[in-house]
Order: C-alpha cells, then sequence, then structure tokens
C-alpha cells in the first residue's frame, strides 16, 4: 500500500461530506460501508468512484479488491472513521452515484411489484423495507417527499447491498404518481391496521401489478393518500399485539403479493 490518506486529505474531506444529505444531493453521491455494501456496488463499477481502504480492511478483503476496477485508495483507521456512521466502522467505504430514476420513468414502465414509502422517518426501517422489497421481486421503491433519505448510512447499512439491485424514486409527489400509476392500470393497496380489507381477502387483487403503500411508523398511511388507493388492507392478527412494526408489516404483504405474482 501507498502512504494512506488521512482525515484532513481532500478527499477524504470531500467525501466526509456525505454523510450529510445536503452534501449527497449537492455531488449526487453517497457513501456505501462494509464488504456486502462494496461489493455490490462493485458489481456495477460505472457508478463507483472511488473505494477507500484501512490496511487491515485490504487485508480482509484482498479478494474482493484485487480486481476492482475503479481506484482503491488506503486511508488511515482515523480517515475511515470519520467517513462511518457506524460505533465500529468497517474499514471499507465505497462513492457511488446516486441512483435515482425519475417518477415519470417509473409511471411509463411500472413493474409488477412497486413500493411506496409516505413519510417514513426511520432510516432503518427505510433500509430493511428496500431489503424485503428486492427479496420479493419488487422492480421499484418510491419514498416520498418527507420520507427517510435512503441514500443514509444507517438507510444503506440495512439494506444490505439491495440498494444496488432495485430502482428508487425519492421525493416524488405521491398523489399525481399514484393516480397515474392506477392509470397503466396498477392497483394502490394502502396498508393500514383499521383497513376495510384484510390481506386474504385482497389475494385476488394482487396477481395483478401492485404498488403497496405504507405510511409513517406512528401515524400510518396519510388520509388523503390512503383515500387514494383501491383499498386500505389490514393484516388480520389472532395475538393481543396491538399493532406489527412497519418493517415487519411491509414483509407480509410483500411476500404475499410475490406468492400471488408466481
Amino acid at each position: 500500500m501507498t502512504d494512506p490518506l488521512t482525515e484532513r486529505s481532500a478527499r477524504v474531506v470531500a467525501a466526509r461530506k456525505l454523510t450529510r444529505r445536503a452534501g449527497r444531493d449537492a455531488a449526487g453521491l453517497f457513501l456505501a460501508e462494509g464488504r456486502q455494501a462494496v461489493a455490490e456496488a462493485l458489481a456495477h463499477p460505472a457508478g463507483v468512484r472511488e473505494v477507500f481502504v484501512t490496511e487491515a480492511a485490504a487485508a480482509a478483503h484482498r479478494d474482493l479488491l484485487a480486481s476492482s476496477p475503479v481506484p482503491v485508495r488506503p486511508v488511515t483507521e482515523k480517515a475511515a472513521a470519520s467517513l462511518s456512521e457506524t460505533v465500529t466502522p468497517q474499514g471499507l467505504v465505497a462513492v457511488c452515484a446516486l441512483r435515482d430514476v425519475p417518477a415519470d420513468a417509473l409511471a411509463a414502465a411500472p413493474p409488477s411489484l412497486t413500493v411506496a414509502l409516505a413519510e417514513l422517518a426511520d432510516p432503518g426501517n427505510a433500509g430493511t423495507v428496500l431489503r424485503t422489497a428486492d427479496a420479493c421481486g419488487a422492480g421499484a421503491v418510491v419514498f416520498g417527499a418527507g420520507s427517510a433519505d435512503p441514500y443514509g448510512g444507517k438507510a444503506v447499512r440495512s439494506s444490505a447491498g439491495s440498494l444496488f439491485h432495485v430502482d428508487v424514486v425519492r421525493a416524488a409527489p405521491l398523489p399525481g404518481l399514484l393516480l397515474r400509476l392506477q392509470a397503466a392500470g396498477v392497483t394502490v393497496l394502502a396498508a393500514d391496521g383499521e383497513g376495510e380489507v384484510t390481506l386474504p381477502e385482497a389475494t385476488a387483487r394482487l396477481a395483478g401489478p401492485v404498488l403497496w403503500l405504507f405510511g409513517n411508523e406512528a401515524r400510518g398511511v396519510p388520509d388523503d393518500l390512503a383515500a387514494l388507493a383501491d383499498a386500505r388492507v389490514r393484516i388480520p392478527m389472532r395475538g393481543r399485539a396491538e399493532s406489527l412494526n412497519l418493517a415487519a408489516a411491509a414483509a407480509i404483504c410483500l411476500y404475499t403479493t410475490q406468492l400471488a405474482q408466481r
């Protein structure tokens, strides 16, 4: 390894700005930390600008970095820590281009399964829903205005690389997008604990193109958006739990849809 870059090096200083949403939006870049995220990023190298790695991480991930098609830059442990949002930095960080897809492109060619998030607050939930959507074959995840940024450190880690597998639409005006998708033949279903239809009763609606709409962890789907849905769907529960965690509810709804569409 050549002399490692320090936390004061210009490249590291520029990359550190990407730990904030304003910096990411201004540069059109984000950070992906850890082996899983970096491996998925390097599988699409056109979107990767460079990789920062500590000496210890370079030794641990020699197989991954040996054939890297992008520059791999050694950094000190302190520099790597300055790029990390975790308590225990992994010493391996890729600088990647944002992967946003325009809402118009989604409306023009809707996938068979889409997820839309309305005012989702927790970045961990954002990443987990991305991962679940990927596992269930969704083609796109829409982050409505006011939702957590899927390119933040916690969301990227929680997605476990799935951020690189599905289309991401950010800051979309959801009312107009939902109407356009419905006009294109997509069934819009709002997940709602007080919904008038149970998930088993909604099975017949799941065979064609579907968009599942999930809301804020505490407040649920906003009333104006729920009113636009073709149905408000609840998951019937036999136990005494008051409700399900949003990510758990999304997993149940998306997996059920995957089975119906198969």
